[in-house]
């Protein structure tokens, strides 16, 4: 049976990465994309089908998912690799509309593309289908200036541990790639002081070329869509953190179902002190 994917924002780096390596093995793939380029004639050369879409109108992103139901009526896979930082700049001073419609383009919309393509996933496969979602910094830390793209990334962790939660049908994951050479943070450069220290930051990983191979961020991908749910159902995972296909991780995995989601650190911290009334 030929595997069949879909890569929504199927023109940004990881996610043409992903379709040549997924179409090289005789998978159907399928994709969206917001402005035609080379790398999307190239995909649609090797047999992707492509298909128009903005994340950001409502519009489009209703008309590209009934064209993607159309195309791919069965899949066993589904990559939602859009997203932006911006806009970038302390909260006071972004405009409010332009952050609303960050938000809408890195969570509401990717739910909405979501909501819609779920009744067209693969059903007669011996595996679930697998959902995985990309995430971003901030997890562990405030990532000032970039609180719209932050906040919909730890939305969109959530949101996973849900779905898997609501779905035990389906296996939902979601990859931190880390700092991988793509065009997002061009986003970065362009935004200048309005980035802070992270603009710095930006240059000297640029000008050294430090960043997490796209080859390992493919690799990961492979393993999630080959790893079971119980495994990686509603985790967070970290190409550069983690040691992801190893054995190890796998036995802990299994173990600790909290592992690799988002909870509140410290809720046992006053249960063992005594109360004012004691």
């Amino acid at each position: 049976m030929t595997k069949a994917a879909i890569i929504v924002s199927i023109s940004s780096d990881i996610g043409a990465a992903l379709a040549r390596r997924w179409l090289a093995r005789g998978w159907a793939v399928s994709g969206t994309y917001r402005t035609r380029s080379a790398a999307t004639d190239q995909l649609a050369e090797a047999g992707a089908k492509l298909v128009a879409c903005d994340a950001g109108e409502r519009g489009a992103v209703e008309a590209g998912c009934t064209e993607l139901n159309r195309l791919c009526p069965a899949w066993d896979v589904l990559v939602v690799a859009s997203g932006t930082t911006e806009p970038i700049g302390p909260f006071a001073a972004t405009d409010f509309d332009e952050w609303a419609q960050s938000i809408e383009v890195n969570f509401t919309s990717q739910m909405r593309i979501t909501h819609r393509l779920l009744p067209s996933r693969r059903t007669d496969a011996p595996t679930a289908p697998c959902v995985v979602y990309f995430a971003g910094g901030g997890t562990n830390n405030a990532t000032t200036n970039y609180s719209a793209y932050t906040v919909s990334k730890l939305a969109l962790i959530k949101m996973c541990e849900l779905l898997d939660a609501e779905m035990p049908g389906l296996r939902f994951a979601i990859l931190g790639p880390g700092w991988v050479n793509t065009k997002i943070h061009h986003e970065t450069l362009r935004a200048g002081e309005r980035a802070g220290a992270n603009l710095a930051r930006t240059r000297h990983k640029l000008e050294r070329g430090d960043f997490t191979r796209m080859q390992d961020v493919l690799d990961c991908c492979d393993w999630l869509v080959a790893s079971s749910r119980e495994e990686i159902g509603g985790r967070n995972f970290s190409v550069a953190h983690d040691p992801w296909n190893s054995a190890q991780l796998s036995e802990a995995l299994l173990s600790d179902p909290e592992l690799y989601k988002l909870r509140r650190a410290g809720n046992g911290l006053l249960q063992s002190r005594p109360s004012s009334s004691e």
